[in-house]
Formats: structure tokens, sequence, C-alpha cells
């Protein structure tokens, strides 16, 4: 099920949004999106541990180490602006420049992303001459023109809004993001913008946002590579009105649920719309000495070739998942173990249940449950994955052409 709640119903107070082409895509597809906060707001971010960052994340990096503080951020689609020298810094800053210039505001409190193709410079003479109309229908109700415009080889824009009560108020936390291919934990996964009129520091939504992108994009594998691009925003203009959340009160505990939620909700959109995916997998750990063991576990399992090969063909080959635990770096102990595909208990205590045929039935499903079980203790850790088909390979063989 590749759905959402239309992005045509949601807005953000404070928030306006576009998406139009610019003419960087050959198809003629919307390619270049804009966020926009009436006010200047707190925002914070995370972005790829690949060694090699494209121009714009090394520009947003830098701003944001000095000052806390954004209006808006530029997006494009179809051109990464990643190792092109020199000239693709002078381009991202340039993009804010002229950015700033349509808005009225200072180029600081302007970002940029990019997501595309590799080592190729970005068409500025394009770019420039759509900004005017990328800012010229700027509006509240167009938050699926900028999802749609930031996508690559997504299948559906990925959008979720999730509502939080903060004192007598009900706050509003909007996740956009794009996300198929080159997908493996340690921040190294999509582009993605959090969007929210409540008021919390910058100091407590970086918290926040780490401990939500822990729980969910870094728990969450498509094909175990690494882009150059990958970012995460997270802003905040406060235009709800509320005192600023406090760390130790009850409304800070509730945004964290509420966000933690959110993002995992928006792997899980990524993990389904995986380059040729036809399932989605969920592996649960639990029975761990600790979450570091339970997650490591749940990495091995998640991004496995052969589990996500097996559970493509509907092969209950549960040695491939207990193979994987056995290399995860986890100290276990084969023997207390207990495996399930869905409902179905096909390994326990370390041995096979000859509960095959009922399992393949279970591999059926658009949605694959892995629980494994590690007699070891209370901890629990859930990742994301899904199935690898040929269809992965006939997209990233001609993703260039």
């Amino acid at each position: 099920m590749k759905k959402n709640t239309s992005p045509r119903k949601l807005t953000v107070k404070g928030f306006q949004f576009a998406g139009i082409s610019s003419g960087i895509k050959k198809t003629g597809g919307k390619d270049l999106a804009l966020i926009f906060s009436e006010v200047p707001a707190p925002t914070v971010g995370m972005f790829t541990t690949n060694k090699i960052k494209a121009a714009p994340v090394k520009l947003s990096m830098k701003r944001l180490s000095g000052q806390k503080n954004c209006q808006a951020i530029i997006i494009n689609s179809g051109n990464a602006n990643a190792c092109t020298g020199q000239e693709g810094m002078k381009h991202a800053r340039e993009m804010t420049v002229k950015t700033a210039g349509a808005l009225g505001i200072s180029p600081d409190l302007v970002h940029v992303s990019s997501t595309g193709v590799i080592g190729v410079p970005l068409p500025m003479k394009k770019i420039s001459r759509a900004i005017p109309d990328l800012v010229r229908y700027m509006s509240p109700l167009s938050l699926a023109d900028t999802a749609s415009a930031i996508m690559t080889t997504d299948s559906f824009p990925k959008v979720i809004s999730k509502k939080v009560r903060i004192g007598k108020r009900t706050g509003t936390i909007v996740g956009i993001t794009k996300g198929a291919g080159m997908i493996c934990p340690h921040m190294a996964t999509m582009l993605c913008y959090i969007l929210t009129d409540i008021s919390i520091s910058s100091t407590l939504m970086e918290r926040a946002l780490k401990e939500a992108v822990d729980r969910s994009f870094n728990r969450l594998a498509v094909d175990n590579d690494m882009s150059t691009n990958d970012s995460v925003f997270a802003m905040a203009n406060g235009l709800l009105g509320n005192d600023p959340i406090k760390r130790s009160s009850k409304e800070y505990r509730e945004f964290c649920g509420t966000l933690s939620g959110l993002t995992y909700d928006l792997a899980k959109m990524i993990a389904r719309d995986g380059e040729g995916a036809t399932k989605l997998i969920e592996v649960i750990v639990k029975g761990a000495k600790s979450e570091t063991d339970a997650d490591k576990v749940a990495r091995a399992i998640s991004g496995s070739m052969l589990v996500k090969t097996a559970v493509y063909g509907n092969d209950p080959n549960w040695g491939r998942i207990v193979a994987a635990a056995g290399y995860s770096g986890v100290n276990i102990n084969e023997n207390k173990i207990d495996i399930y595909i869905g409902r179905v208990k096909v390994m326990g205590r370390g041995i096979g249940t000859d509960r095959e045929k009922l399992a393949f039935r279970a591999l059926q499903n658009k949605t694959v449950i892995i629980t494994v079980d590690l007699g070891a203790g209370d901890k629990m850790v859930r990742a994301l994955s899904c199935d690898l088909t040929e269809k992965y390979i006939a997209i990233n063989a001609e993703y260039r052409s």
C-alpha cells in the first residue's frame, strides 16, 4: 500500500511551499522546491556520514554551526551538485543568494539541498530563471508540490502530519521526505524536512531530532549504499504561540514521542518504496541484553542481501536470518534464540520447527515481519528494510540514461 493522506490538505502555521519544473530533469517533471517560514525559525540538521559530501551539505553544515536560525530551504532534484569542485560551492551559495533576494531576506537564512546524479554541474541559468517563479507560486497549500519536486526514483510523494497537545494548544509537526535508493543506516538515507509551529529551542530540537533519527532513519536499509547528499532539517517557527517547551516537561516527552513516531512512519514509506521493492520488511529484535546489542542484530538482518532476496522469493529460509544475527558482532547463544516469520515460529531454541509451509504463506504478505528473540534480556529494537528484486538492478543500471 503506497498511500498517505493527501498533502494537498496539510498545512503548518506560518509555512509556505512551492514546487515547479525548472528544466533540470529531462522528463520535464517538477525539480525545484521551496520551504519558507514567515519568521526566522530555530533550525537543526543531521547530515550524511559519507566522507564525500555534496556542496549543499557542506554549506548547510557550515551555516548551522554558526547560527541556528533559518527561514527558507531551496531544494533541487535531478542533480546532486556533488563532486563539482569550487564551481559546485559557488552554485550552492548562488542558489541561496538568489532565493534570498526573491524573498527579501538575508542569504544566511537560506539553506540548500540537492539530490540526483553525482558529478554533473548544476544548470544554474535554468535555476536562476526559475527562482522568481518558485517564490511567486508559494502557498500554505502547496506542500504537495514541494513533496513531488524533491523526488528522484521515488514512486510516490512522502508526507506525514501529526498533532501534539502543548498545554492548551494543539501544535502540528509535518515531515516531508524523499528516498528509494542509496539507503543505509548511519544518517545516510534521504532528504527530509520536518516543520513545526511549536516553540522549542534549537538545543532541545537537536536532542529530539537525534533521538528520532537514531530510531528510524538510522535503522533503515534498502541497498546499504550511502549517498553524498543526505540531510534531515527540522524547523520550529514558534507561531503556535506556546511558551517554549522545557526539557523536564510532559510536553517535551510528548513532542519527542510524536517526532519519533513521525520519522519512523516516514522511514516505513521509504522502505516500502525501495527501488524495485514489492514488500516492506520490519525486523523486530527482542530479548537482548542491551539496546546496542538489539540494534546490531537488527541492522545485520535488515541489511542482509540474502534475507532480502529470500523474502522476495517467498523462501522461509530462517538460516539466513540466524546467520546474519551471528555475524552482527553481538555475543549470542544460538540455543536461546527463537525466530518468527509473521506469527510462525520457524526456529525454537536454536532448532528448526519444520513449519516452513506456514511461513511460506506469511511471506505472501506485502508487509513481512521478522521477529528474533535472543533470550538474553528485555531490550527491543525495530529496523526497516525491503525485499531485493530484479527491478532494483534494472533501475540502477539505467539511472543516468
